[in-house]
Parts: C-alpha cells; sequence; structure tokens
C-alpha cells in the first residue's frame, strides 16, 4: 500500500441504506472543503453544526450535521471533518463527490482501506495492537468477542506487553551494566537476582501468552467437522447444536451430498460446525464428490466430530475413516444414539481419544459435547478481562519465549559467568524485546503495516 500525506475522504457508513450515513475527510488545512460545501458559517471545533451541503452550483445536496475535530484532537490526530445525512447510498456518493472536487486545490483523494486508522497509528492516536482492535471490535460476530476487541481498543493488551517490555529492558540494563563495568567489584547480576527475574518474566509470558490465547479463540472461532459414515446421524447432531432445523434428516443413507454450515457460539466462541457428507465407498457421481469434500473439510478442521452408531459399535469402515484423519487435529468420537443401544449419556477419556455418549435425537448428552468441544480446543472459562489477539500475536508471543529460554541458558551468576556467555545472554534479550515489541508496532516494518491496514474497510 503507497500511503501519502494528502487529505483523504470516505464514506465511513457500511454499503447500503440506512438512516445516517457519514462522509469523513482527514488532512491539514480542510477549510477550503468547509466552505465550499458547508457554506460560510464557522464550524466550532468538536461542536455539531445543521446545514445544507452545498452543491457547485450552491444548490442542496442535503440536509445533515457536519463536526469539525481540530488536529491533535481527532481519531486520526489530523484535522477532521465529518459529514453526517441522510444514508441513501446514491445521496452519499453525490455528498463524497462534492468532496472530492471541493478538495482537487489540496489533493483531497479516495481513502484506502484502513488508511485513516494508519494515520491514528502514524500519529500515536493507537499503538498496533489497537489499531487492529478497531477491526476486531467492528468484525466481532459475538458479545464475547466484542467485549474482548474493546478491551483491547482500551489499551488493556499494549500495557501488558509494555510492563513485559520493561521488564526485560530492566534486565538488560543489568546484564550491559556488568558488561560495560567489568572491573567493578560489584556483580550486578547477582546483587539484583538476575536469574529470578528472568524467571518471574517468562513466567508472566506464559500468563500473557494463555489470555492471548483465549483471545484468539474468540476472534476466530473454530471449525467443527462432522465426519463418519452415512446414516450415524450427522446432521441431527447439527441440529442439536444449532437448536434448529437446518439440516436435512432421513433414514436413507447418503441424504446429505454437500457440506451444510452453521454458525453458533459456545461460552462466546464463534464455531463453524459443518456437517459433511456420509463417508462410503460410493457410484453416484454426486454422491462421490460430496464425499471427496468432505475430507477436504476434515483436513481444514481446529476439531474433529467422528460419529458413530452407538447401536451397532464399530466397524471396519469406521477403522478406516480413522487411518485418513490429519495428524495434529484433536478428534472426539461421538457415540450416537444411545436411545437405541441403551448406553448413558457419558464422557469416556481412553488412550486413543475421548468417547462421548449421546443421542442427537432426544439430545441427552450434546451438552457434554458442548464443554469437550471447548476442552480440547484449549478454552477455559474463567472469571480473568481477556483481550482480543491475533495469530501474528501468538507467533510473537512465542518467538520471545524462545529466546527467553534461551537466554536462561547463559543467565549464570557471579564468578561463573563468561563475557561470551553474558554477550550471548544480552542479545536473547534484545531479540526478546523486539518480539515483544512488534505486537505494539514499535519496531515494524513497513510491508507488515500495509498488510494489516489493507484488510479495514474504507471508511476505517
Amino acid at each position: 500500500m503507497n500511503y501519502d500525506s494528502s487529505p483523504i475522504a470516505a464514506i465511513a457508513t457500511a454499503p447500503g441504506r440506512g438512516g445516517i450515513g457519514v462522509v469523513r475527510i482527514s488532512g491539514k488545512n480542510l477549510s477550503s472543503v468547509m466552505q465550499a460545501v458547508c457554506g460560510d458559517k464557522p464550524l466550532q471545533p468538536r461542536h455539531a453544526t445543521y446545514l445544507p451541503f452545498l452543491n457547485t452550483d450552491g444548490s442542496t445536496i442535503d440536509q445533515g450535521l457536519a463536526i469539525y475535530f481540530k488536529a491533535p484532537h481527532s481519531y486520526t490526530g489530523e484535522d477532521v471533518l465529518e459529514l453526517q445525512g441522510h444514508g441513501g447510498p446514491v445521496v452519499m456518493q453525490m455528498l463524497l463527490a462534492r468532496c472530492i472536487e471541493a478538495g482537487r486545490e489540496i489533493d483531497l483523494r479516495l481513502a484506502q482501506p484502513g488508511e485513516f486508522t494508519h494515520r491514528a497509528f502514524l500519529n500515536n492516536k493507537l499503538d498496533l495492537a489497537q489499531a487492529e482492535a478497531v477491526a476486531d471490535l467492528i468484525e466481532a460476530s459475538t458479545e464475547a468477542a466484542a467485549k474482548s476487541a474493546s478491551q483491547s481498543l482500551s489499551g488493556v493488551f499494549s500495557k501488558t506487553i509494555h510492563e513485559l517490555v520493561d521488564k526485560v529492558i530492566h534486565l538488560r540494563m543489568l546484564v550491559e551494566a556488568t558488561l560495560d563495568f567489568p572491573e567493578e567489584e560489584i556483580d550486578f547480576l547477582e546483587k539484583s537476582d538476575a536469574r529470578g527475574q528472568l524467571e518471574r518474566i517468562r513466567a508472566n509470558l506464559d500468563d500473557v501468552f494463555k489470555q492471548a490465547s483465549q483471545g484468539a479463540l474468540l476472534r476466530d472461532g473454530l471449525n467443527v467437522v462432522l465426519a463418519g459414515q452415512p446414516n450415524v446421524g450427522k446432521s441431527s447432531l447439527l441440529n442439536a447444536l444449532a437448536g434448529a432445523d437446518v439440516a436435512i434428516v432421513t433414514p436413507i443413507a447418503g441424504t446429505t451430498r454437500d457440506k451444510v454450515t452453521e454458525t453458533i457460539q459456545m461460552e462466546g466462541i464463534p464455531l463453524n460446525i459443518i456437517d459433511t457428507a456420509g463417508i462410503r465407498d460410493a457410484n453416484d457421481e454426486v454422491e462421490r464428490i460430496g464425499i471427496e469434500r468432505t475430507w477436504g473439510e476434515v483436513h481444514k478442521a481446529d476439531v474433529i466430530l467422528h460419529l458413530l452408531d452407538a447401536s451397532r459399535g464399530p466397524t471396519r469402515a469406521d477403522e478406516v475413516i480413522v487411518g485418513r484423519f490429519p495428524p495434529g487435529v484433536p478428534v472426539l468420537r461421538i457415540w450416537n444414539k444411545i436411545d437405541l443401544s441403551g448406553h448413558k449419556p457419558a464422557v469416556d477419556v481412553m488412550s486413543d481419544a475421548t468417547h462421548i455418549y449421546l443421542s442427537a435425537t432426544d439430545r441427552r448428552g450434546v451438552d457434554l459435547l458442548r464443554k469437550e468441544v471447548l476442552r480440547v480446543a484449549g478454552w477455559q472459562q474463567t472469571g480473568e478481562s481477556r483481550f482480543i489477539a491475533r495469530e501474528r500475536h501468538l507467533i510473537a508471543l512465542k518467538a520471545a519465549h524462545n529466546h527467553l529460554d534461551i537466554a536462561a541458558e547463559y543467565a549464570v551468576a557471579g564468578n561463573q559467568t563468561s563475557d561470551q556467555a553474558l554477550d550471548l545472554f544480552a542479545e536473547e534479550l534484545r531479540i526478546a524485546q523486539d518480539r515483544l515489541n512488534s505486537i505494539t508496532g514499535e519496531f515494524t516494518s513497513d510491508d507488515l503495516l500495509g498488510v494489516i491496514f489493507s484488510r479495514f474497510c474504507i471508511g476505517k
């Protein structure tokens, strides 16, 4: 993405019809645009003024509220003008076109996706983690995800990272002092309990990673795939989990020939439950294609629910299916139809897998399944406040932890510490600090910024 300092404009509200629509402009010296569109009536900063929005010939495009935010007291840190009118798509496009025309002298142009928030980041109104939280709050699919994104936007995640960085910096200072003043009799590392400090930092980082992992679950959700032979009750289980008849259920094997996806939430985590075609040797071309798609979904799954018929027990075909499951993906064995087999609802943790006995028809044991899905996904129900997190945050936290682990190998106090070991100790601490700083954008490449902000909506 190629950004410059030219003033930018965009429609900041969602596409389509609405009661209110907003055109947002950000940049320096917006007075010519304000006068051309809003007339000669002066706009008092941070006050809403009701007036007509004027066309080139002086006719009225619309009537609404104009709000002027003078730099640096605005979302972007620049001068910002927001024009709030009626939310019809035609009138919004007319108003935006008029603003672009009125801003030709100052090179006003259309904003790129995420450019308003990018400018907020560049002008120190938000750090990178907070900027990402803006998009996460907009895209939140559950109430819990929205609350966690709001926590990150308010700076909770960033504050936690900064506290970790400060501790690493303090430890680096002690190591550097020992390297710079080797003739001093006071051993900085031994007197300041460098080993203990490092262990506490690693423990704190473990806690942050656990919370971030929970936040990543809230943001990204899980793909849960129902797999098994035909007529074992996959569609019935999808309906039981969704609480509605979203899939066709018949006693005819092979009824489901293509995937059926339903998004639900458990404990605030969005789950994409994917019902697939029953796996068997099929001569029908349509069914065969459906089975191929089933295996495609299985290989993309975060959790696999392998359904079996409790009334007939395991078969050779079930063993073949298990043998094709991708390694490393959690699998829950679901013994369905206990209303026919006489089993009771139960969870049986065995060496090969966790087995769950339930009836999708009368929904006995379905709550046990919900708890196990959350457990294998790593969800922990706690009263702690969570923050939203992304995959890149988890990667950075893991990398920082790895370098702190290596640093621990060189953390030998007293006379046993060699200068070479201390140099390596200091270097690993520096790299760990850089990895943590990348989360908030303290040291981040322009390429990474372009990728992050290009995924925003146009008006943000």
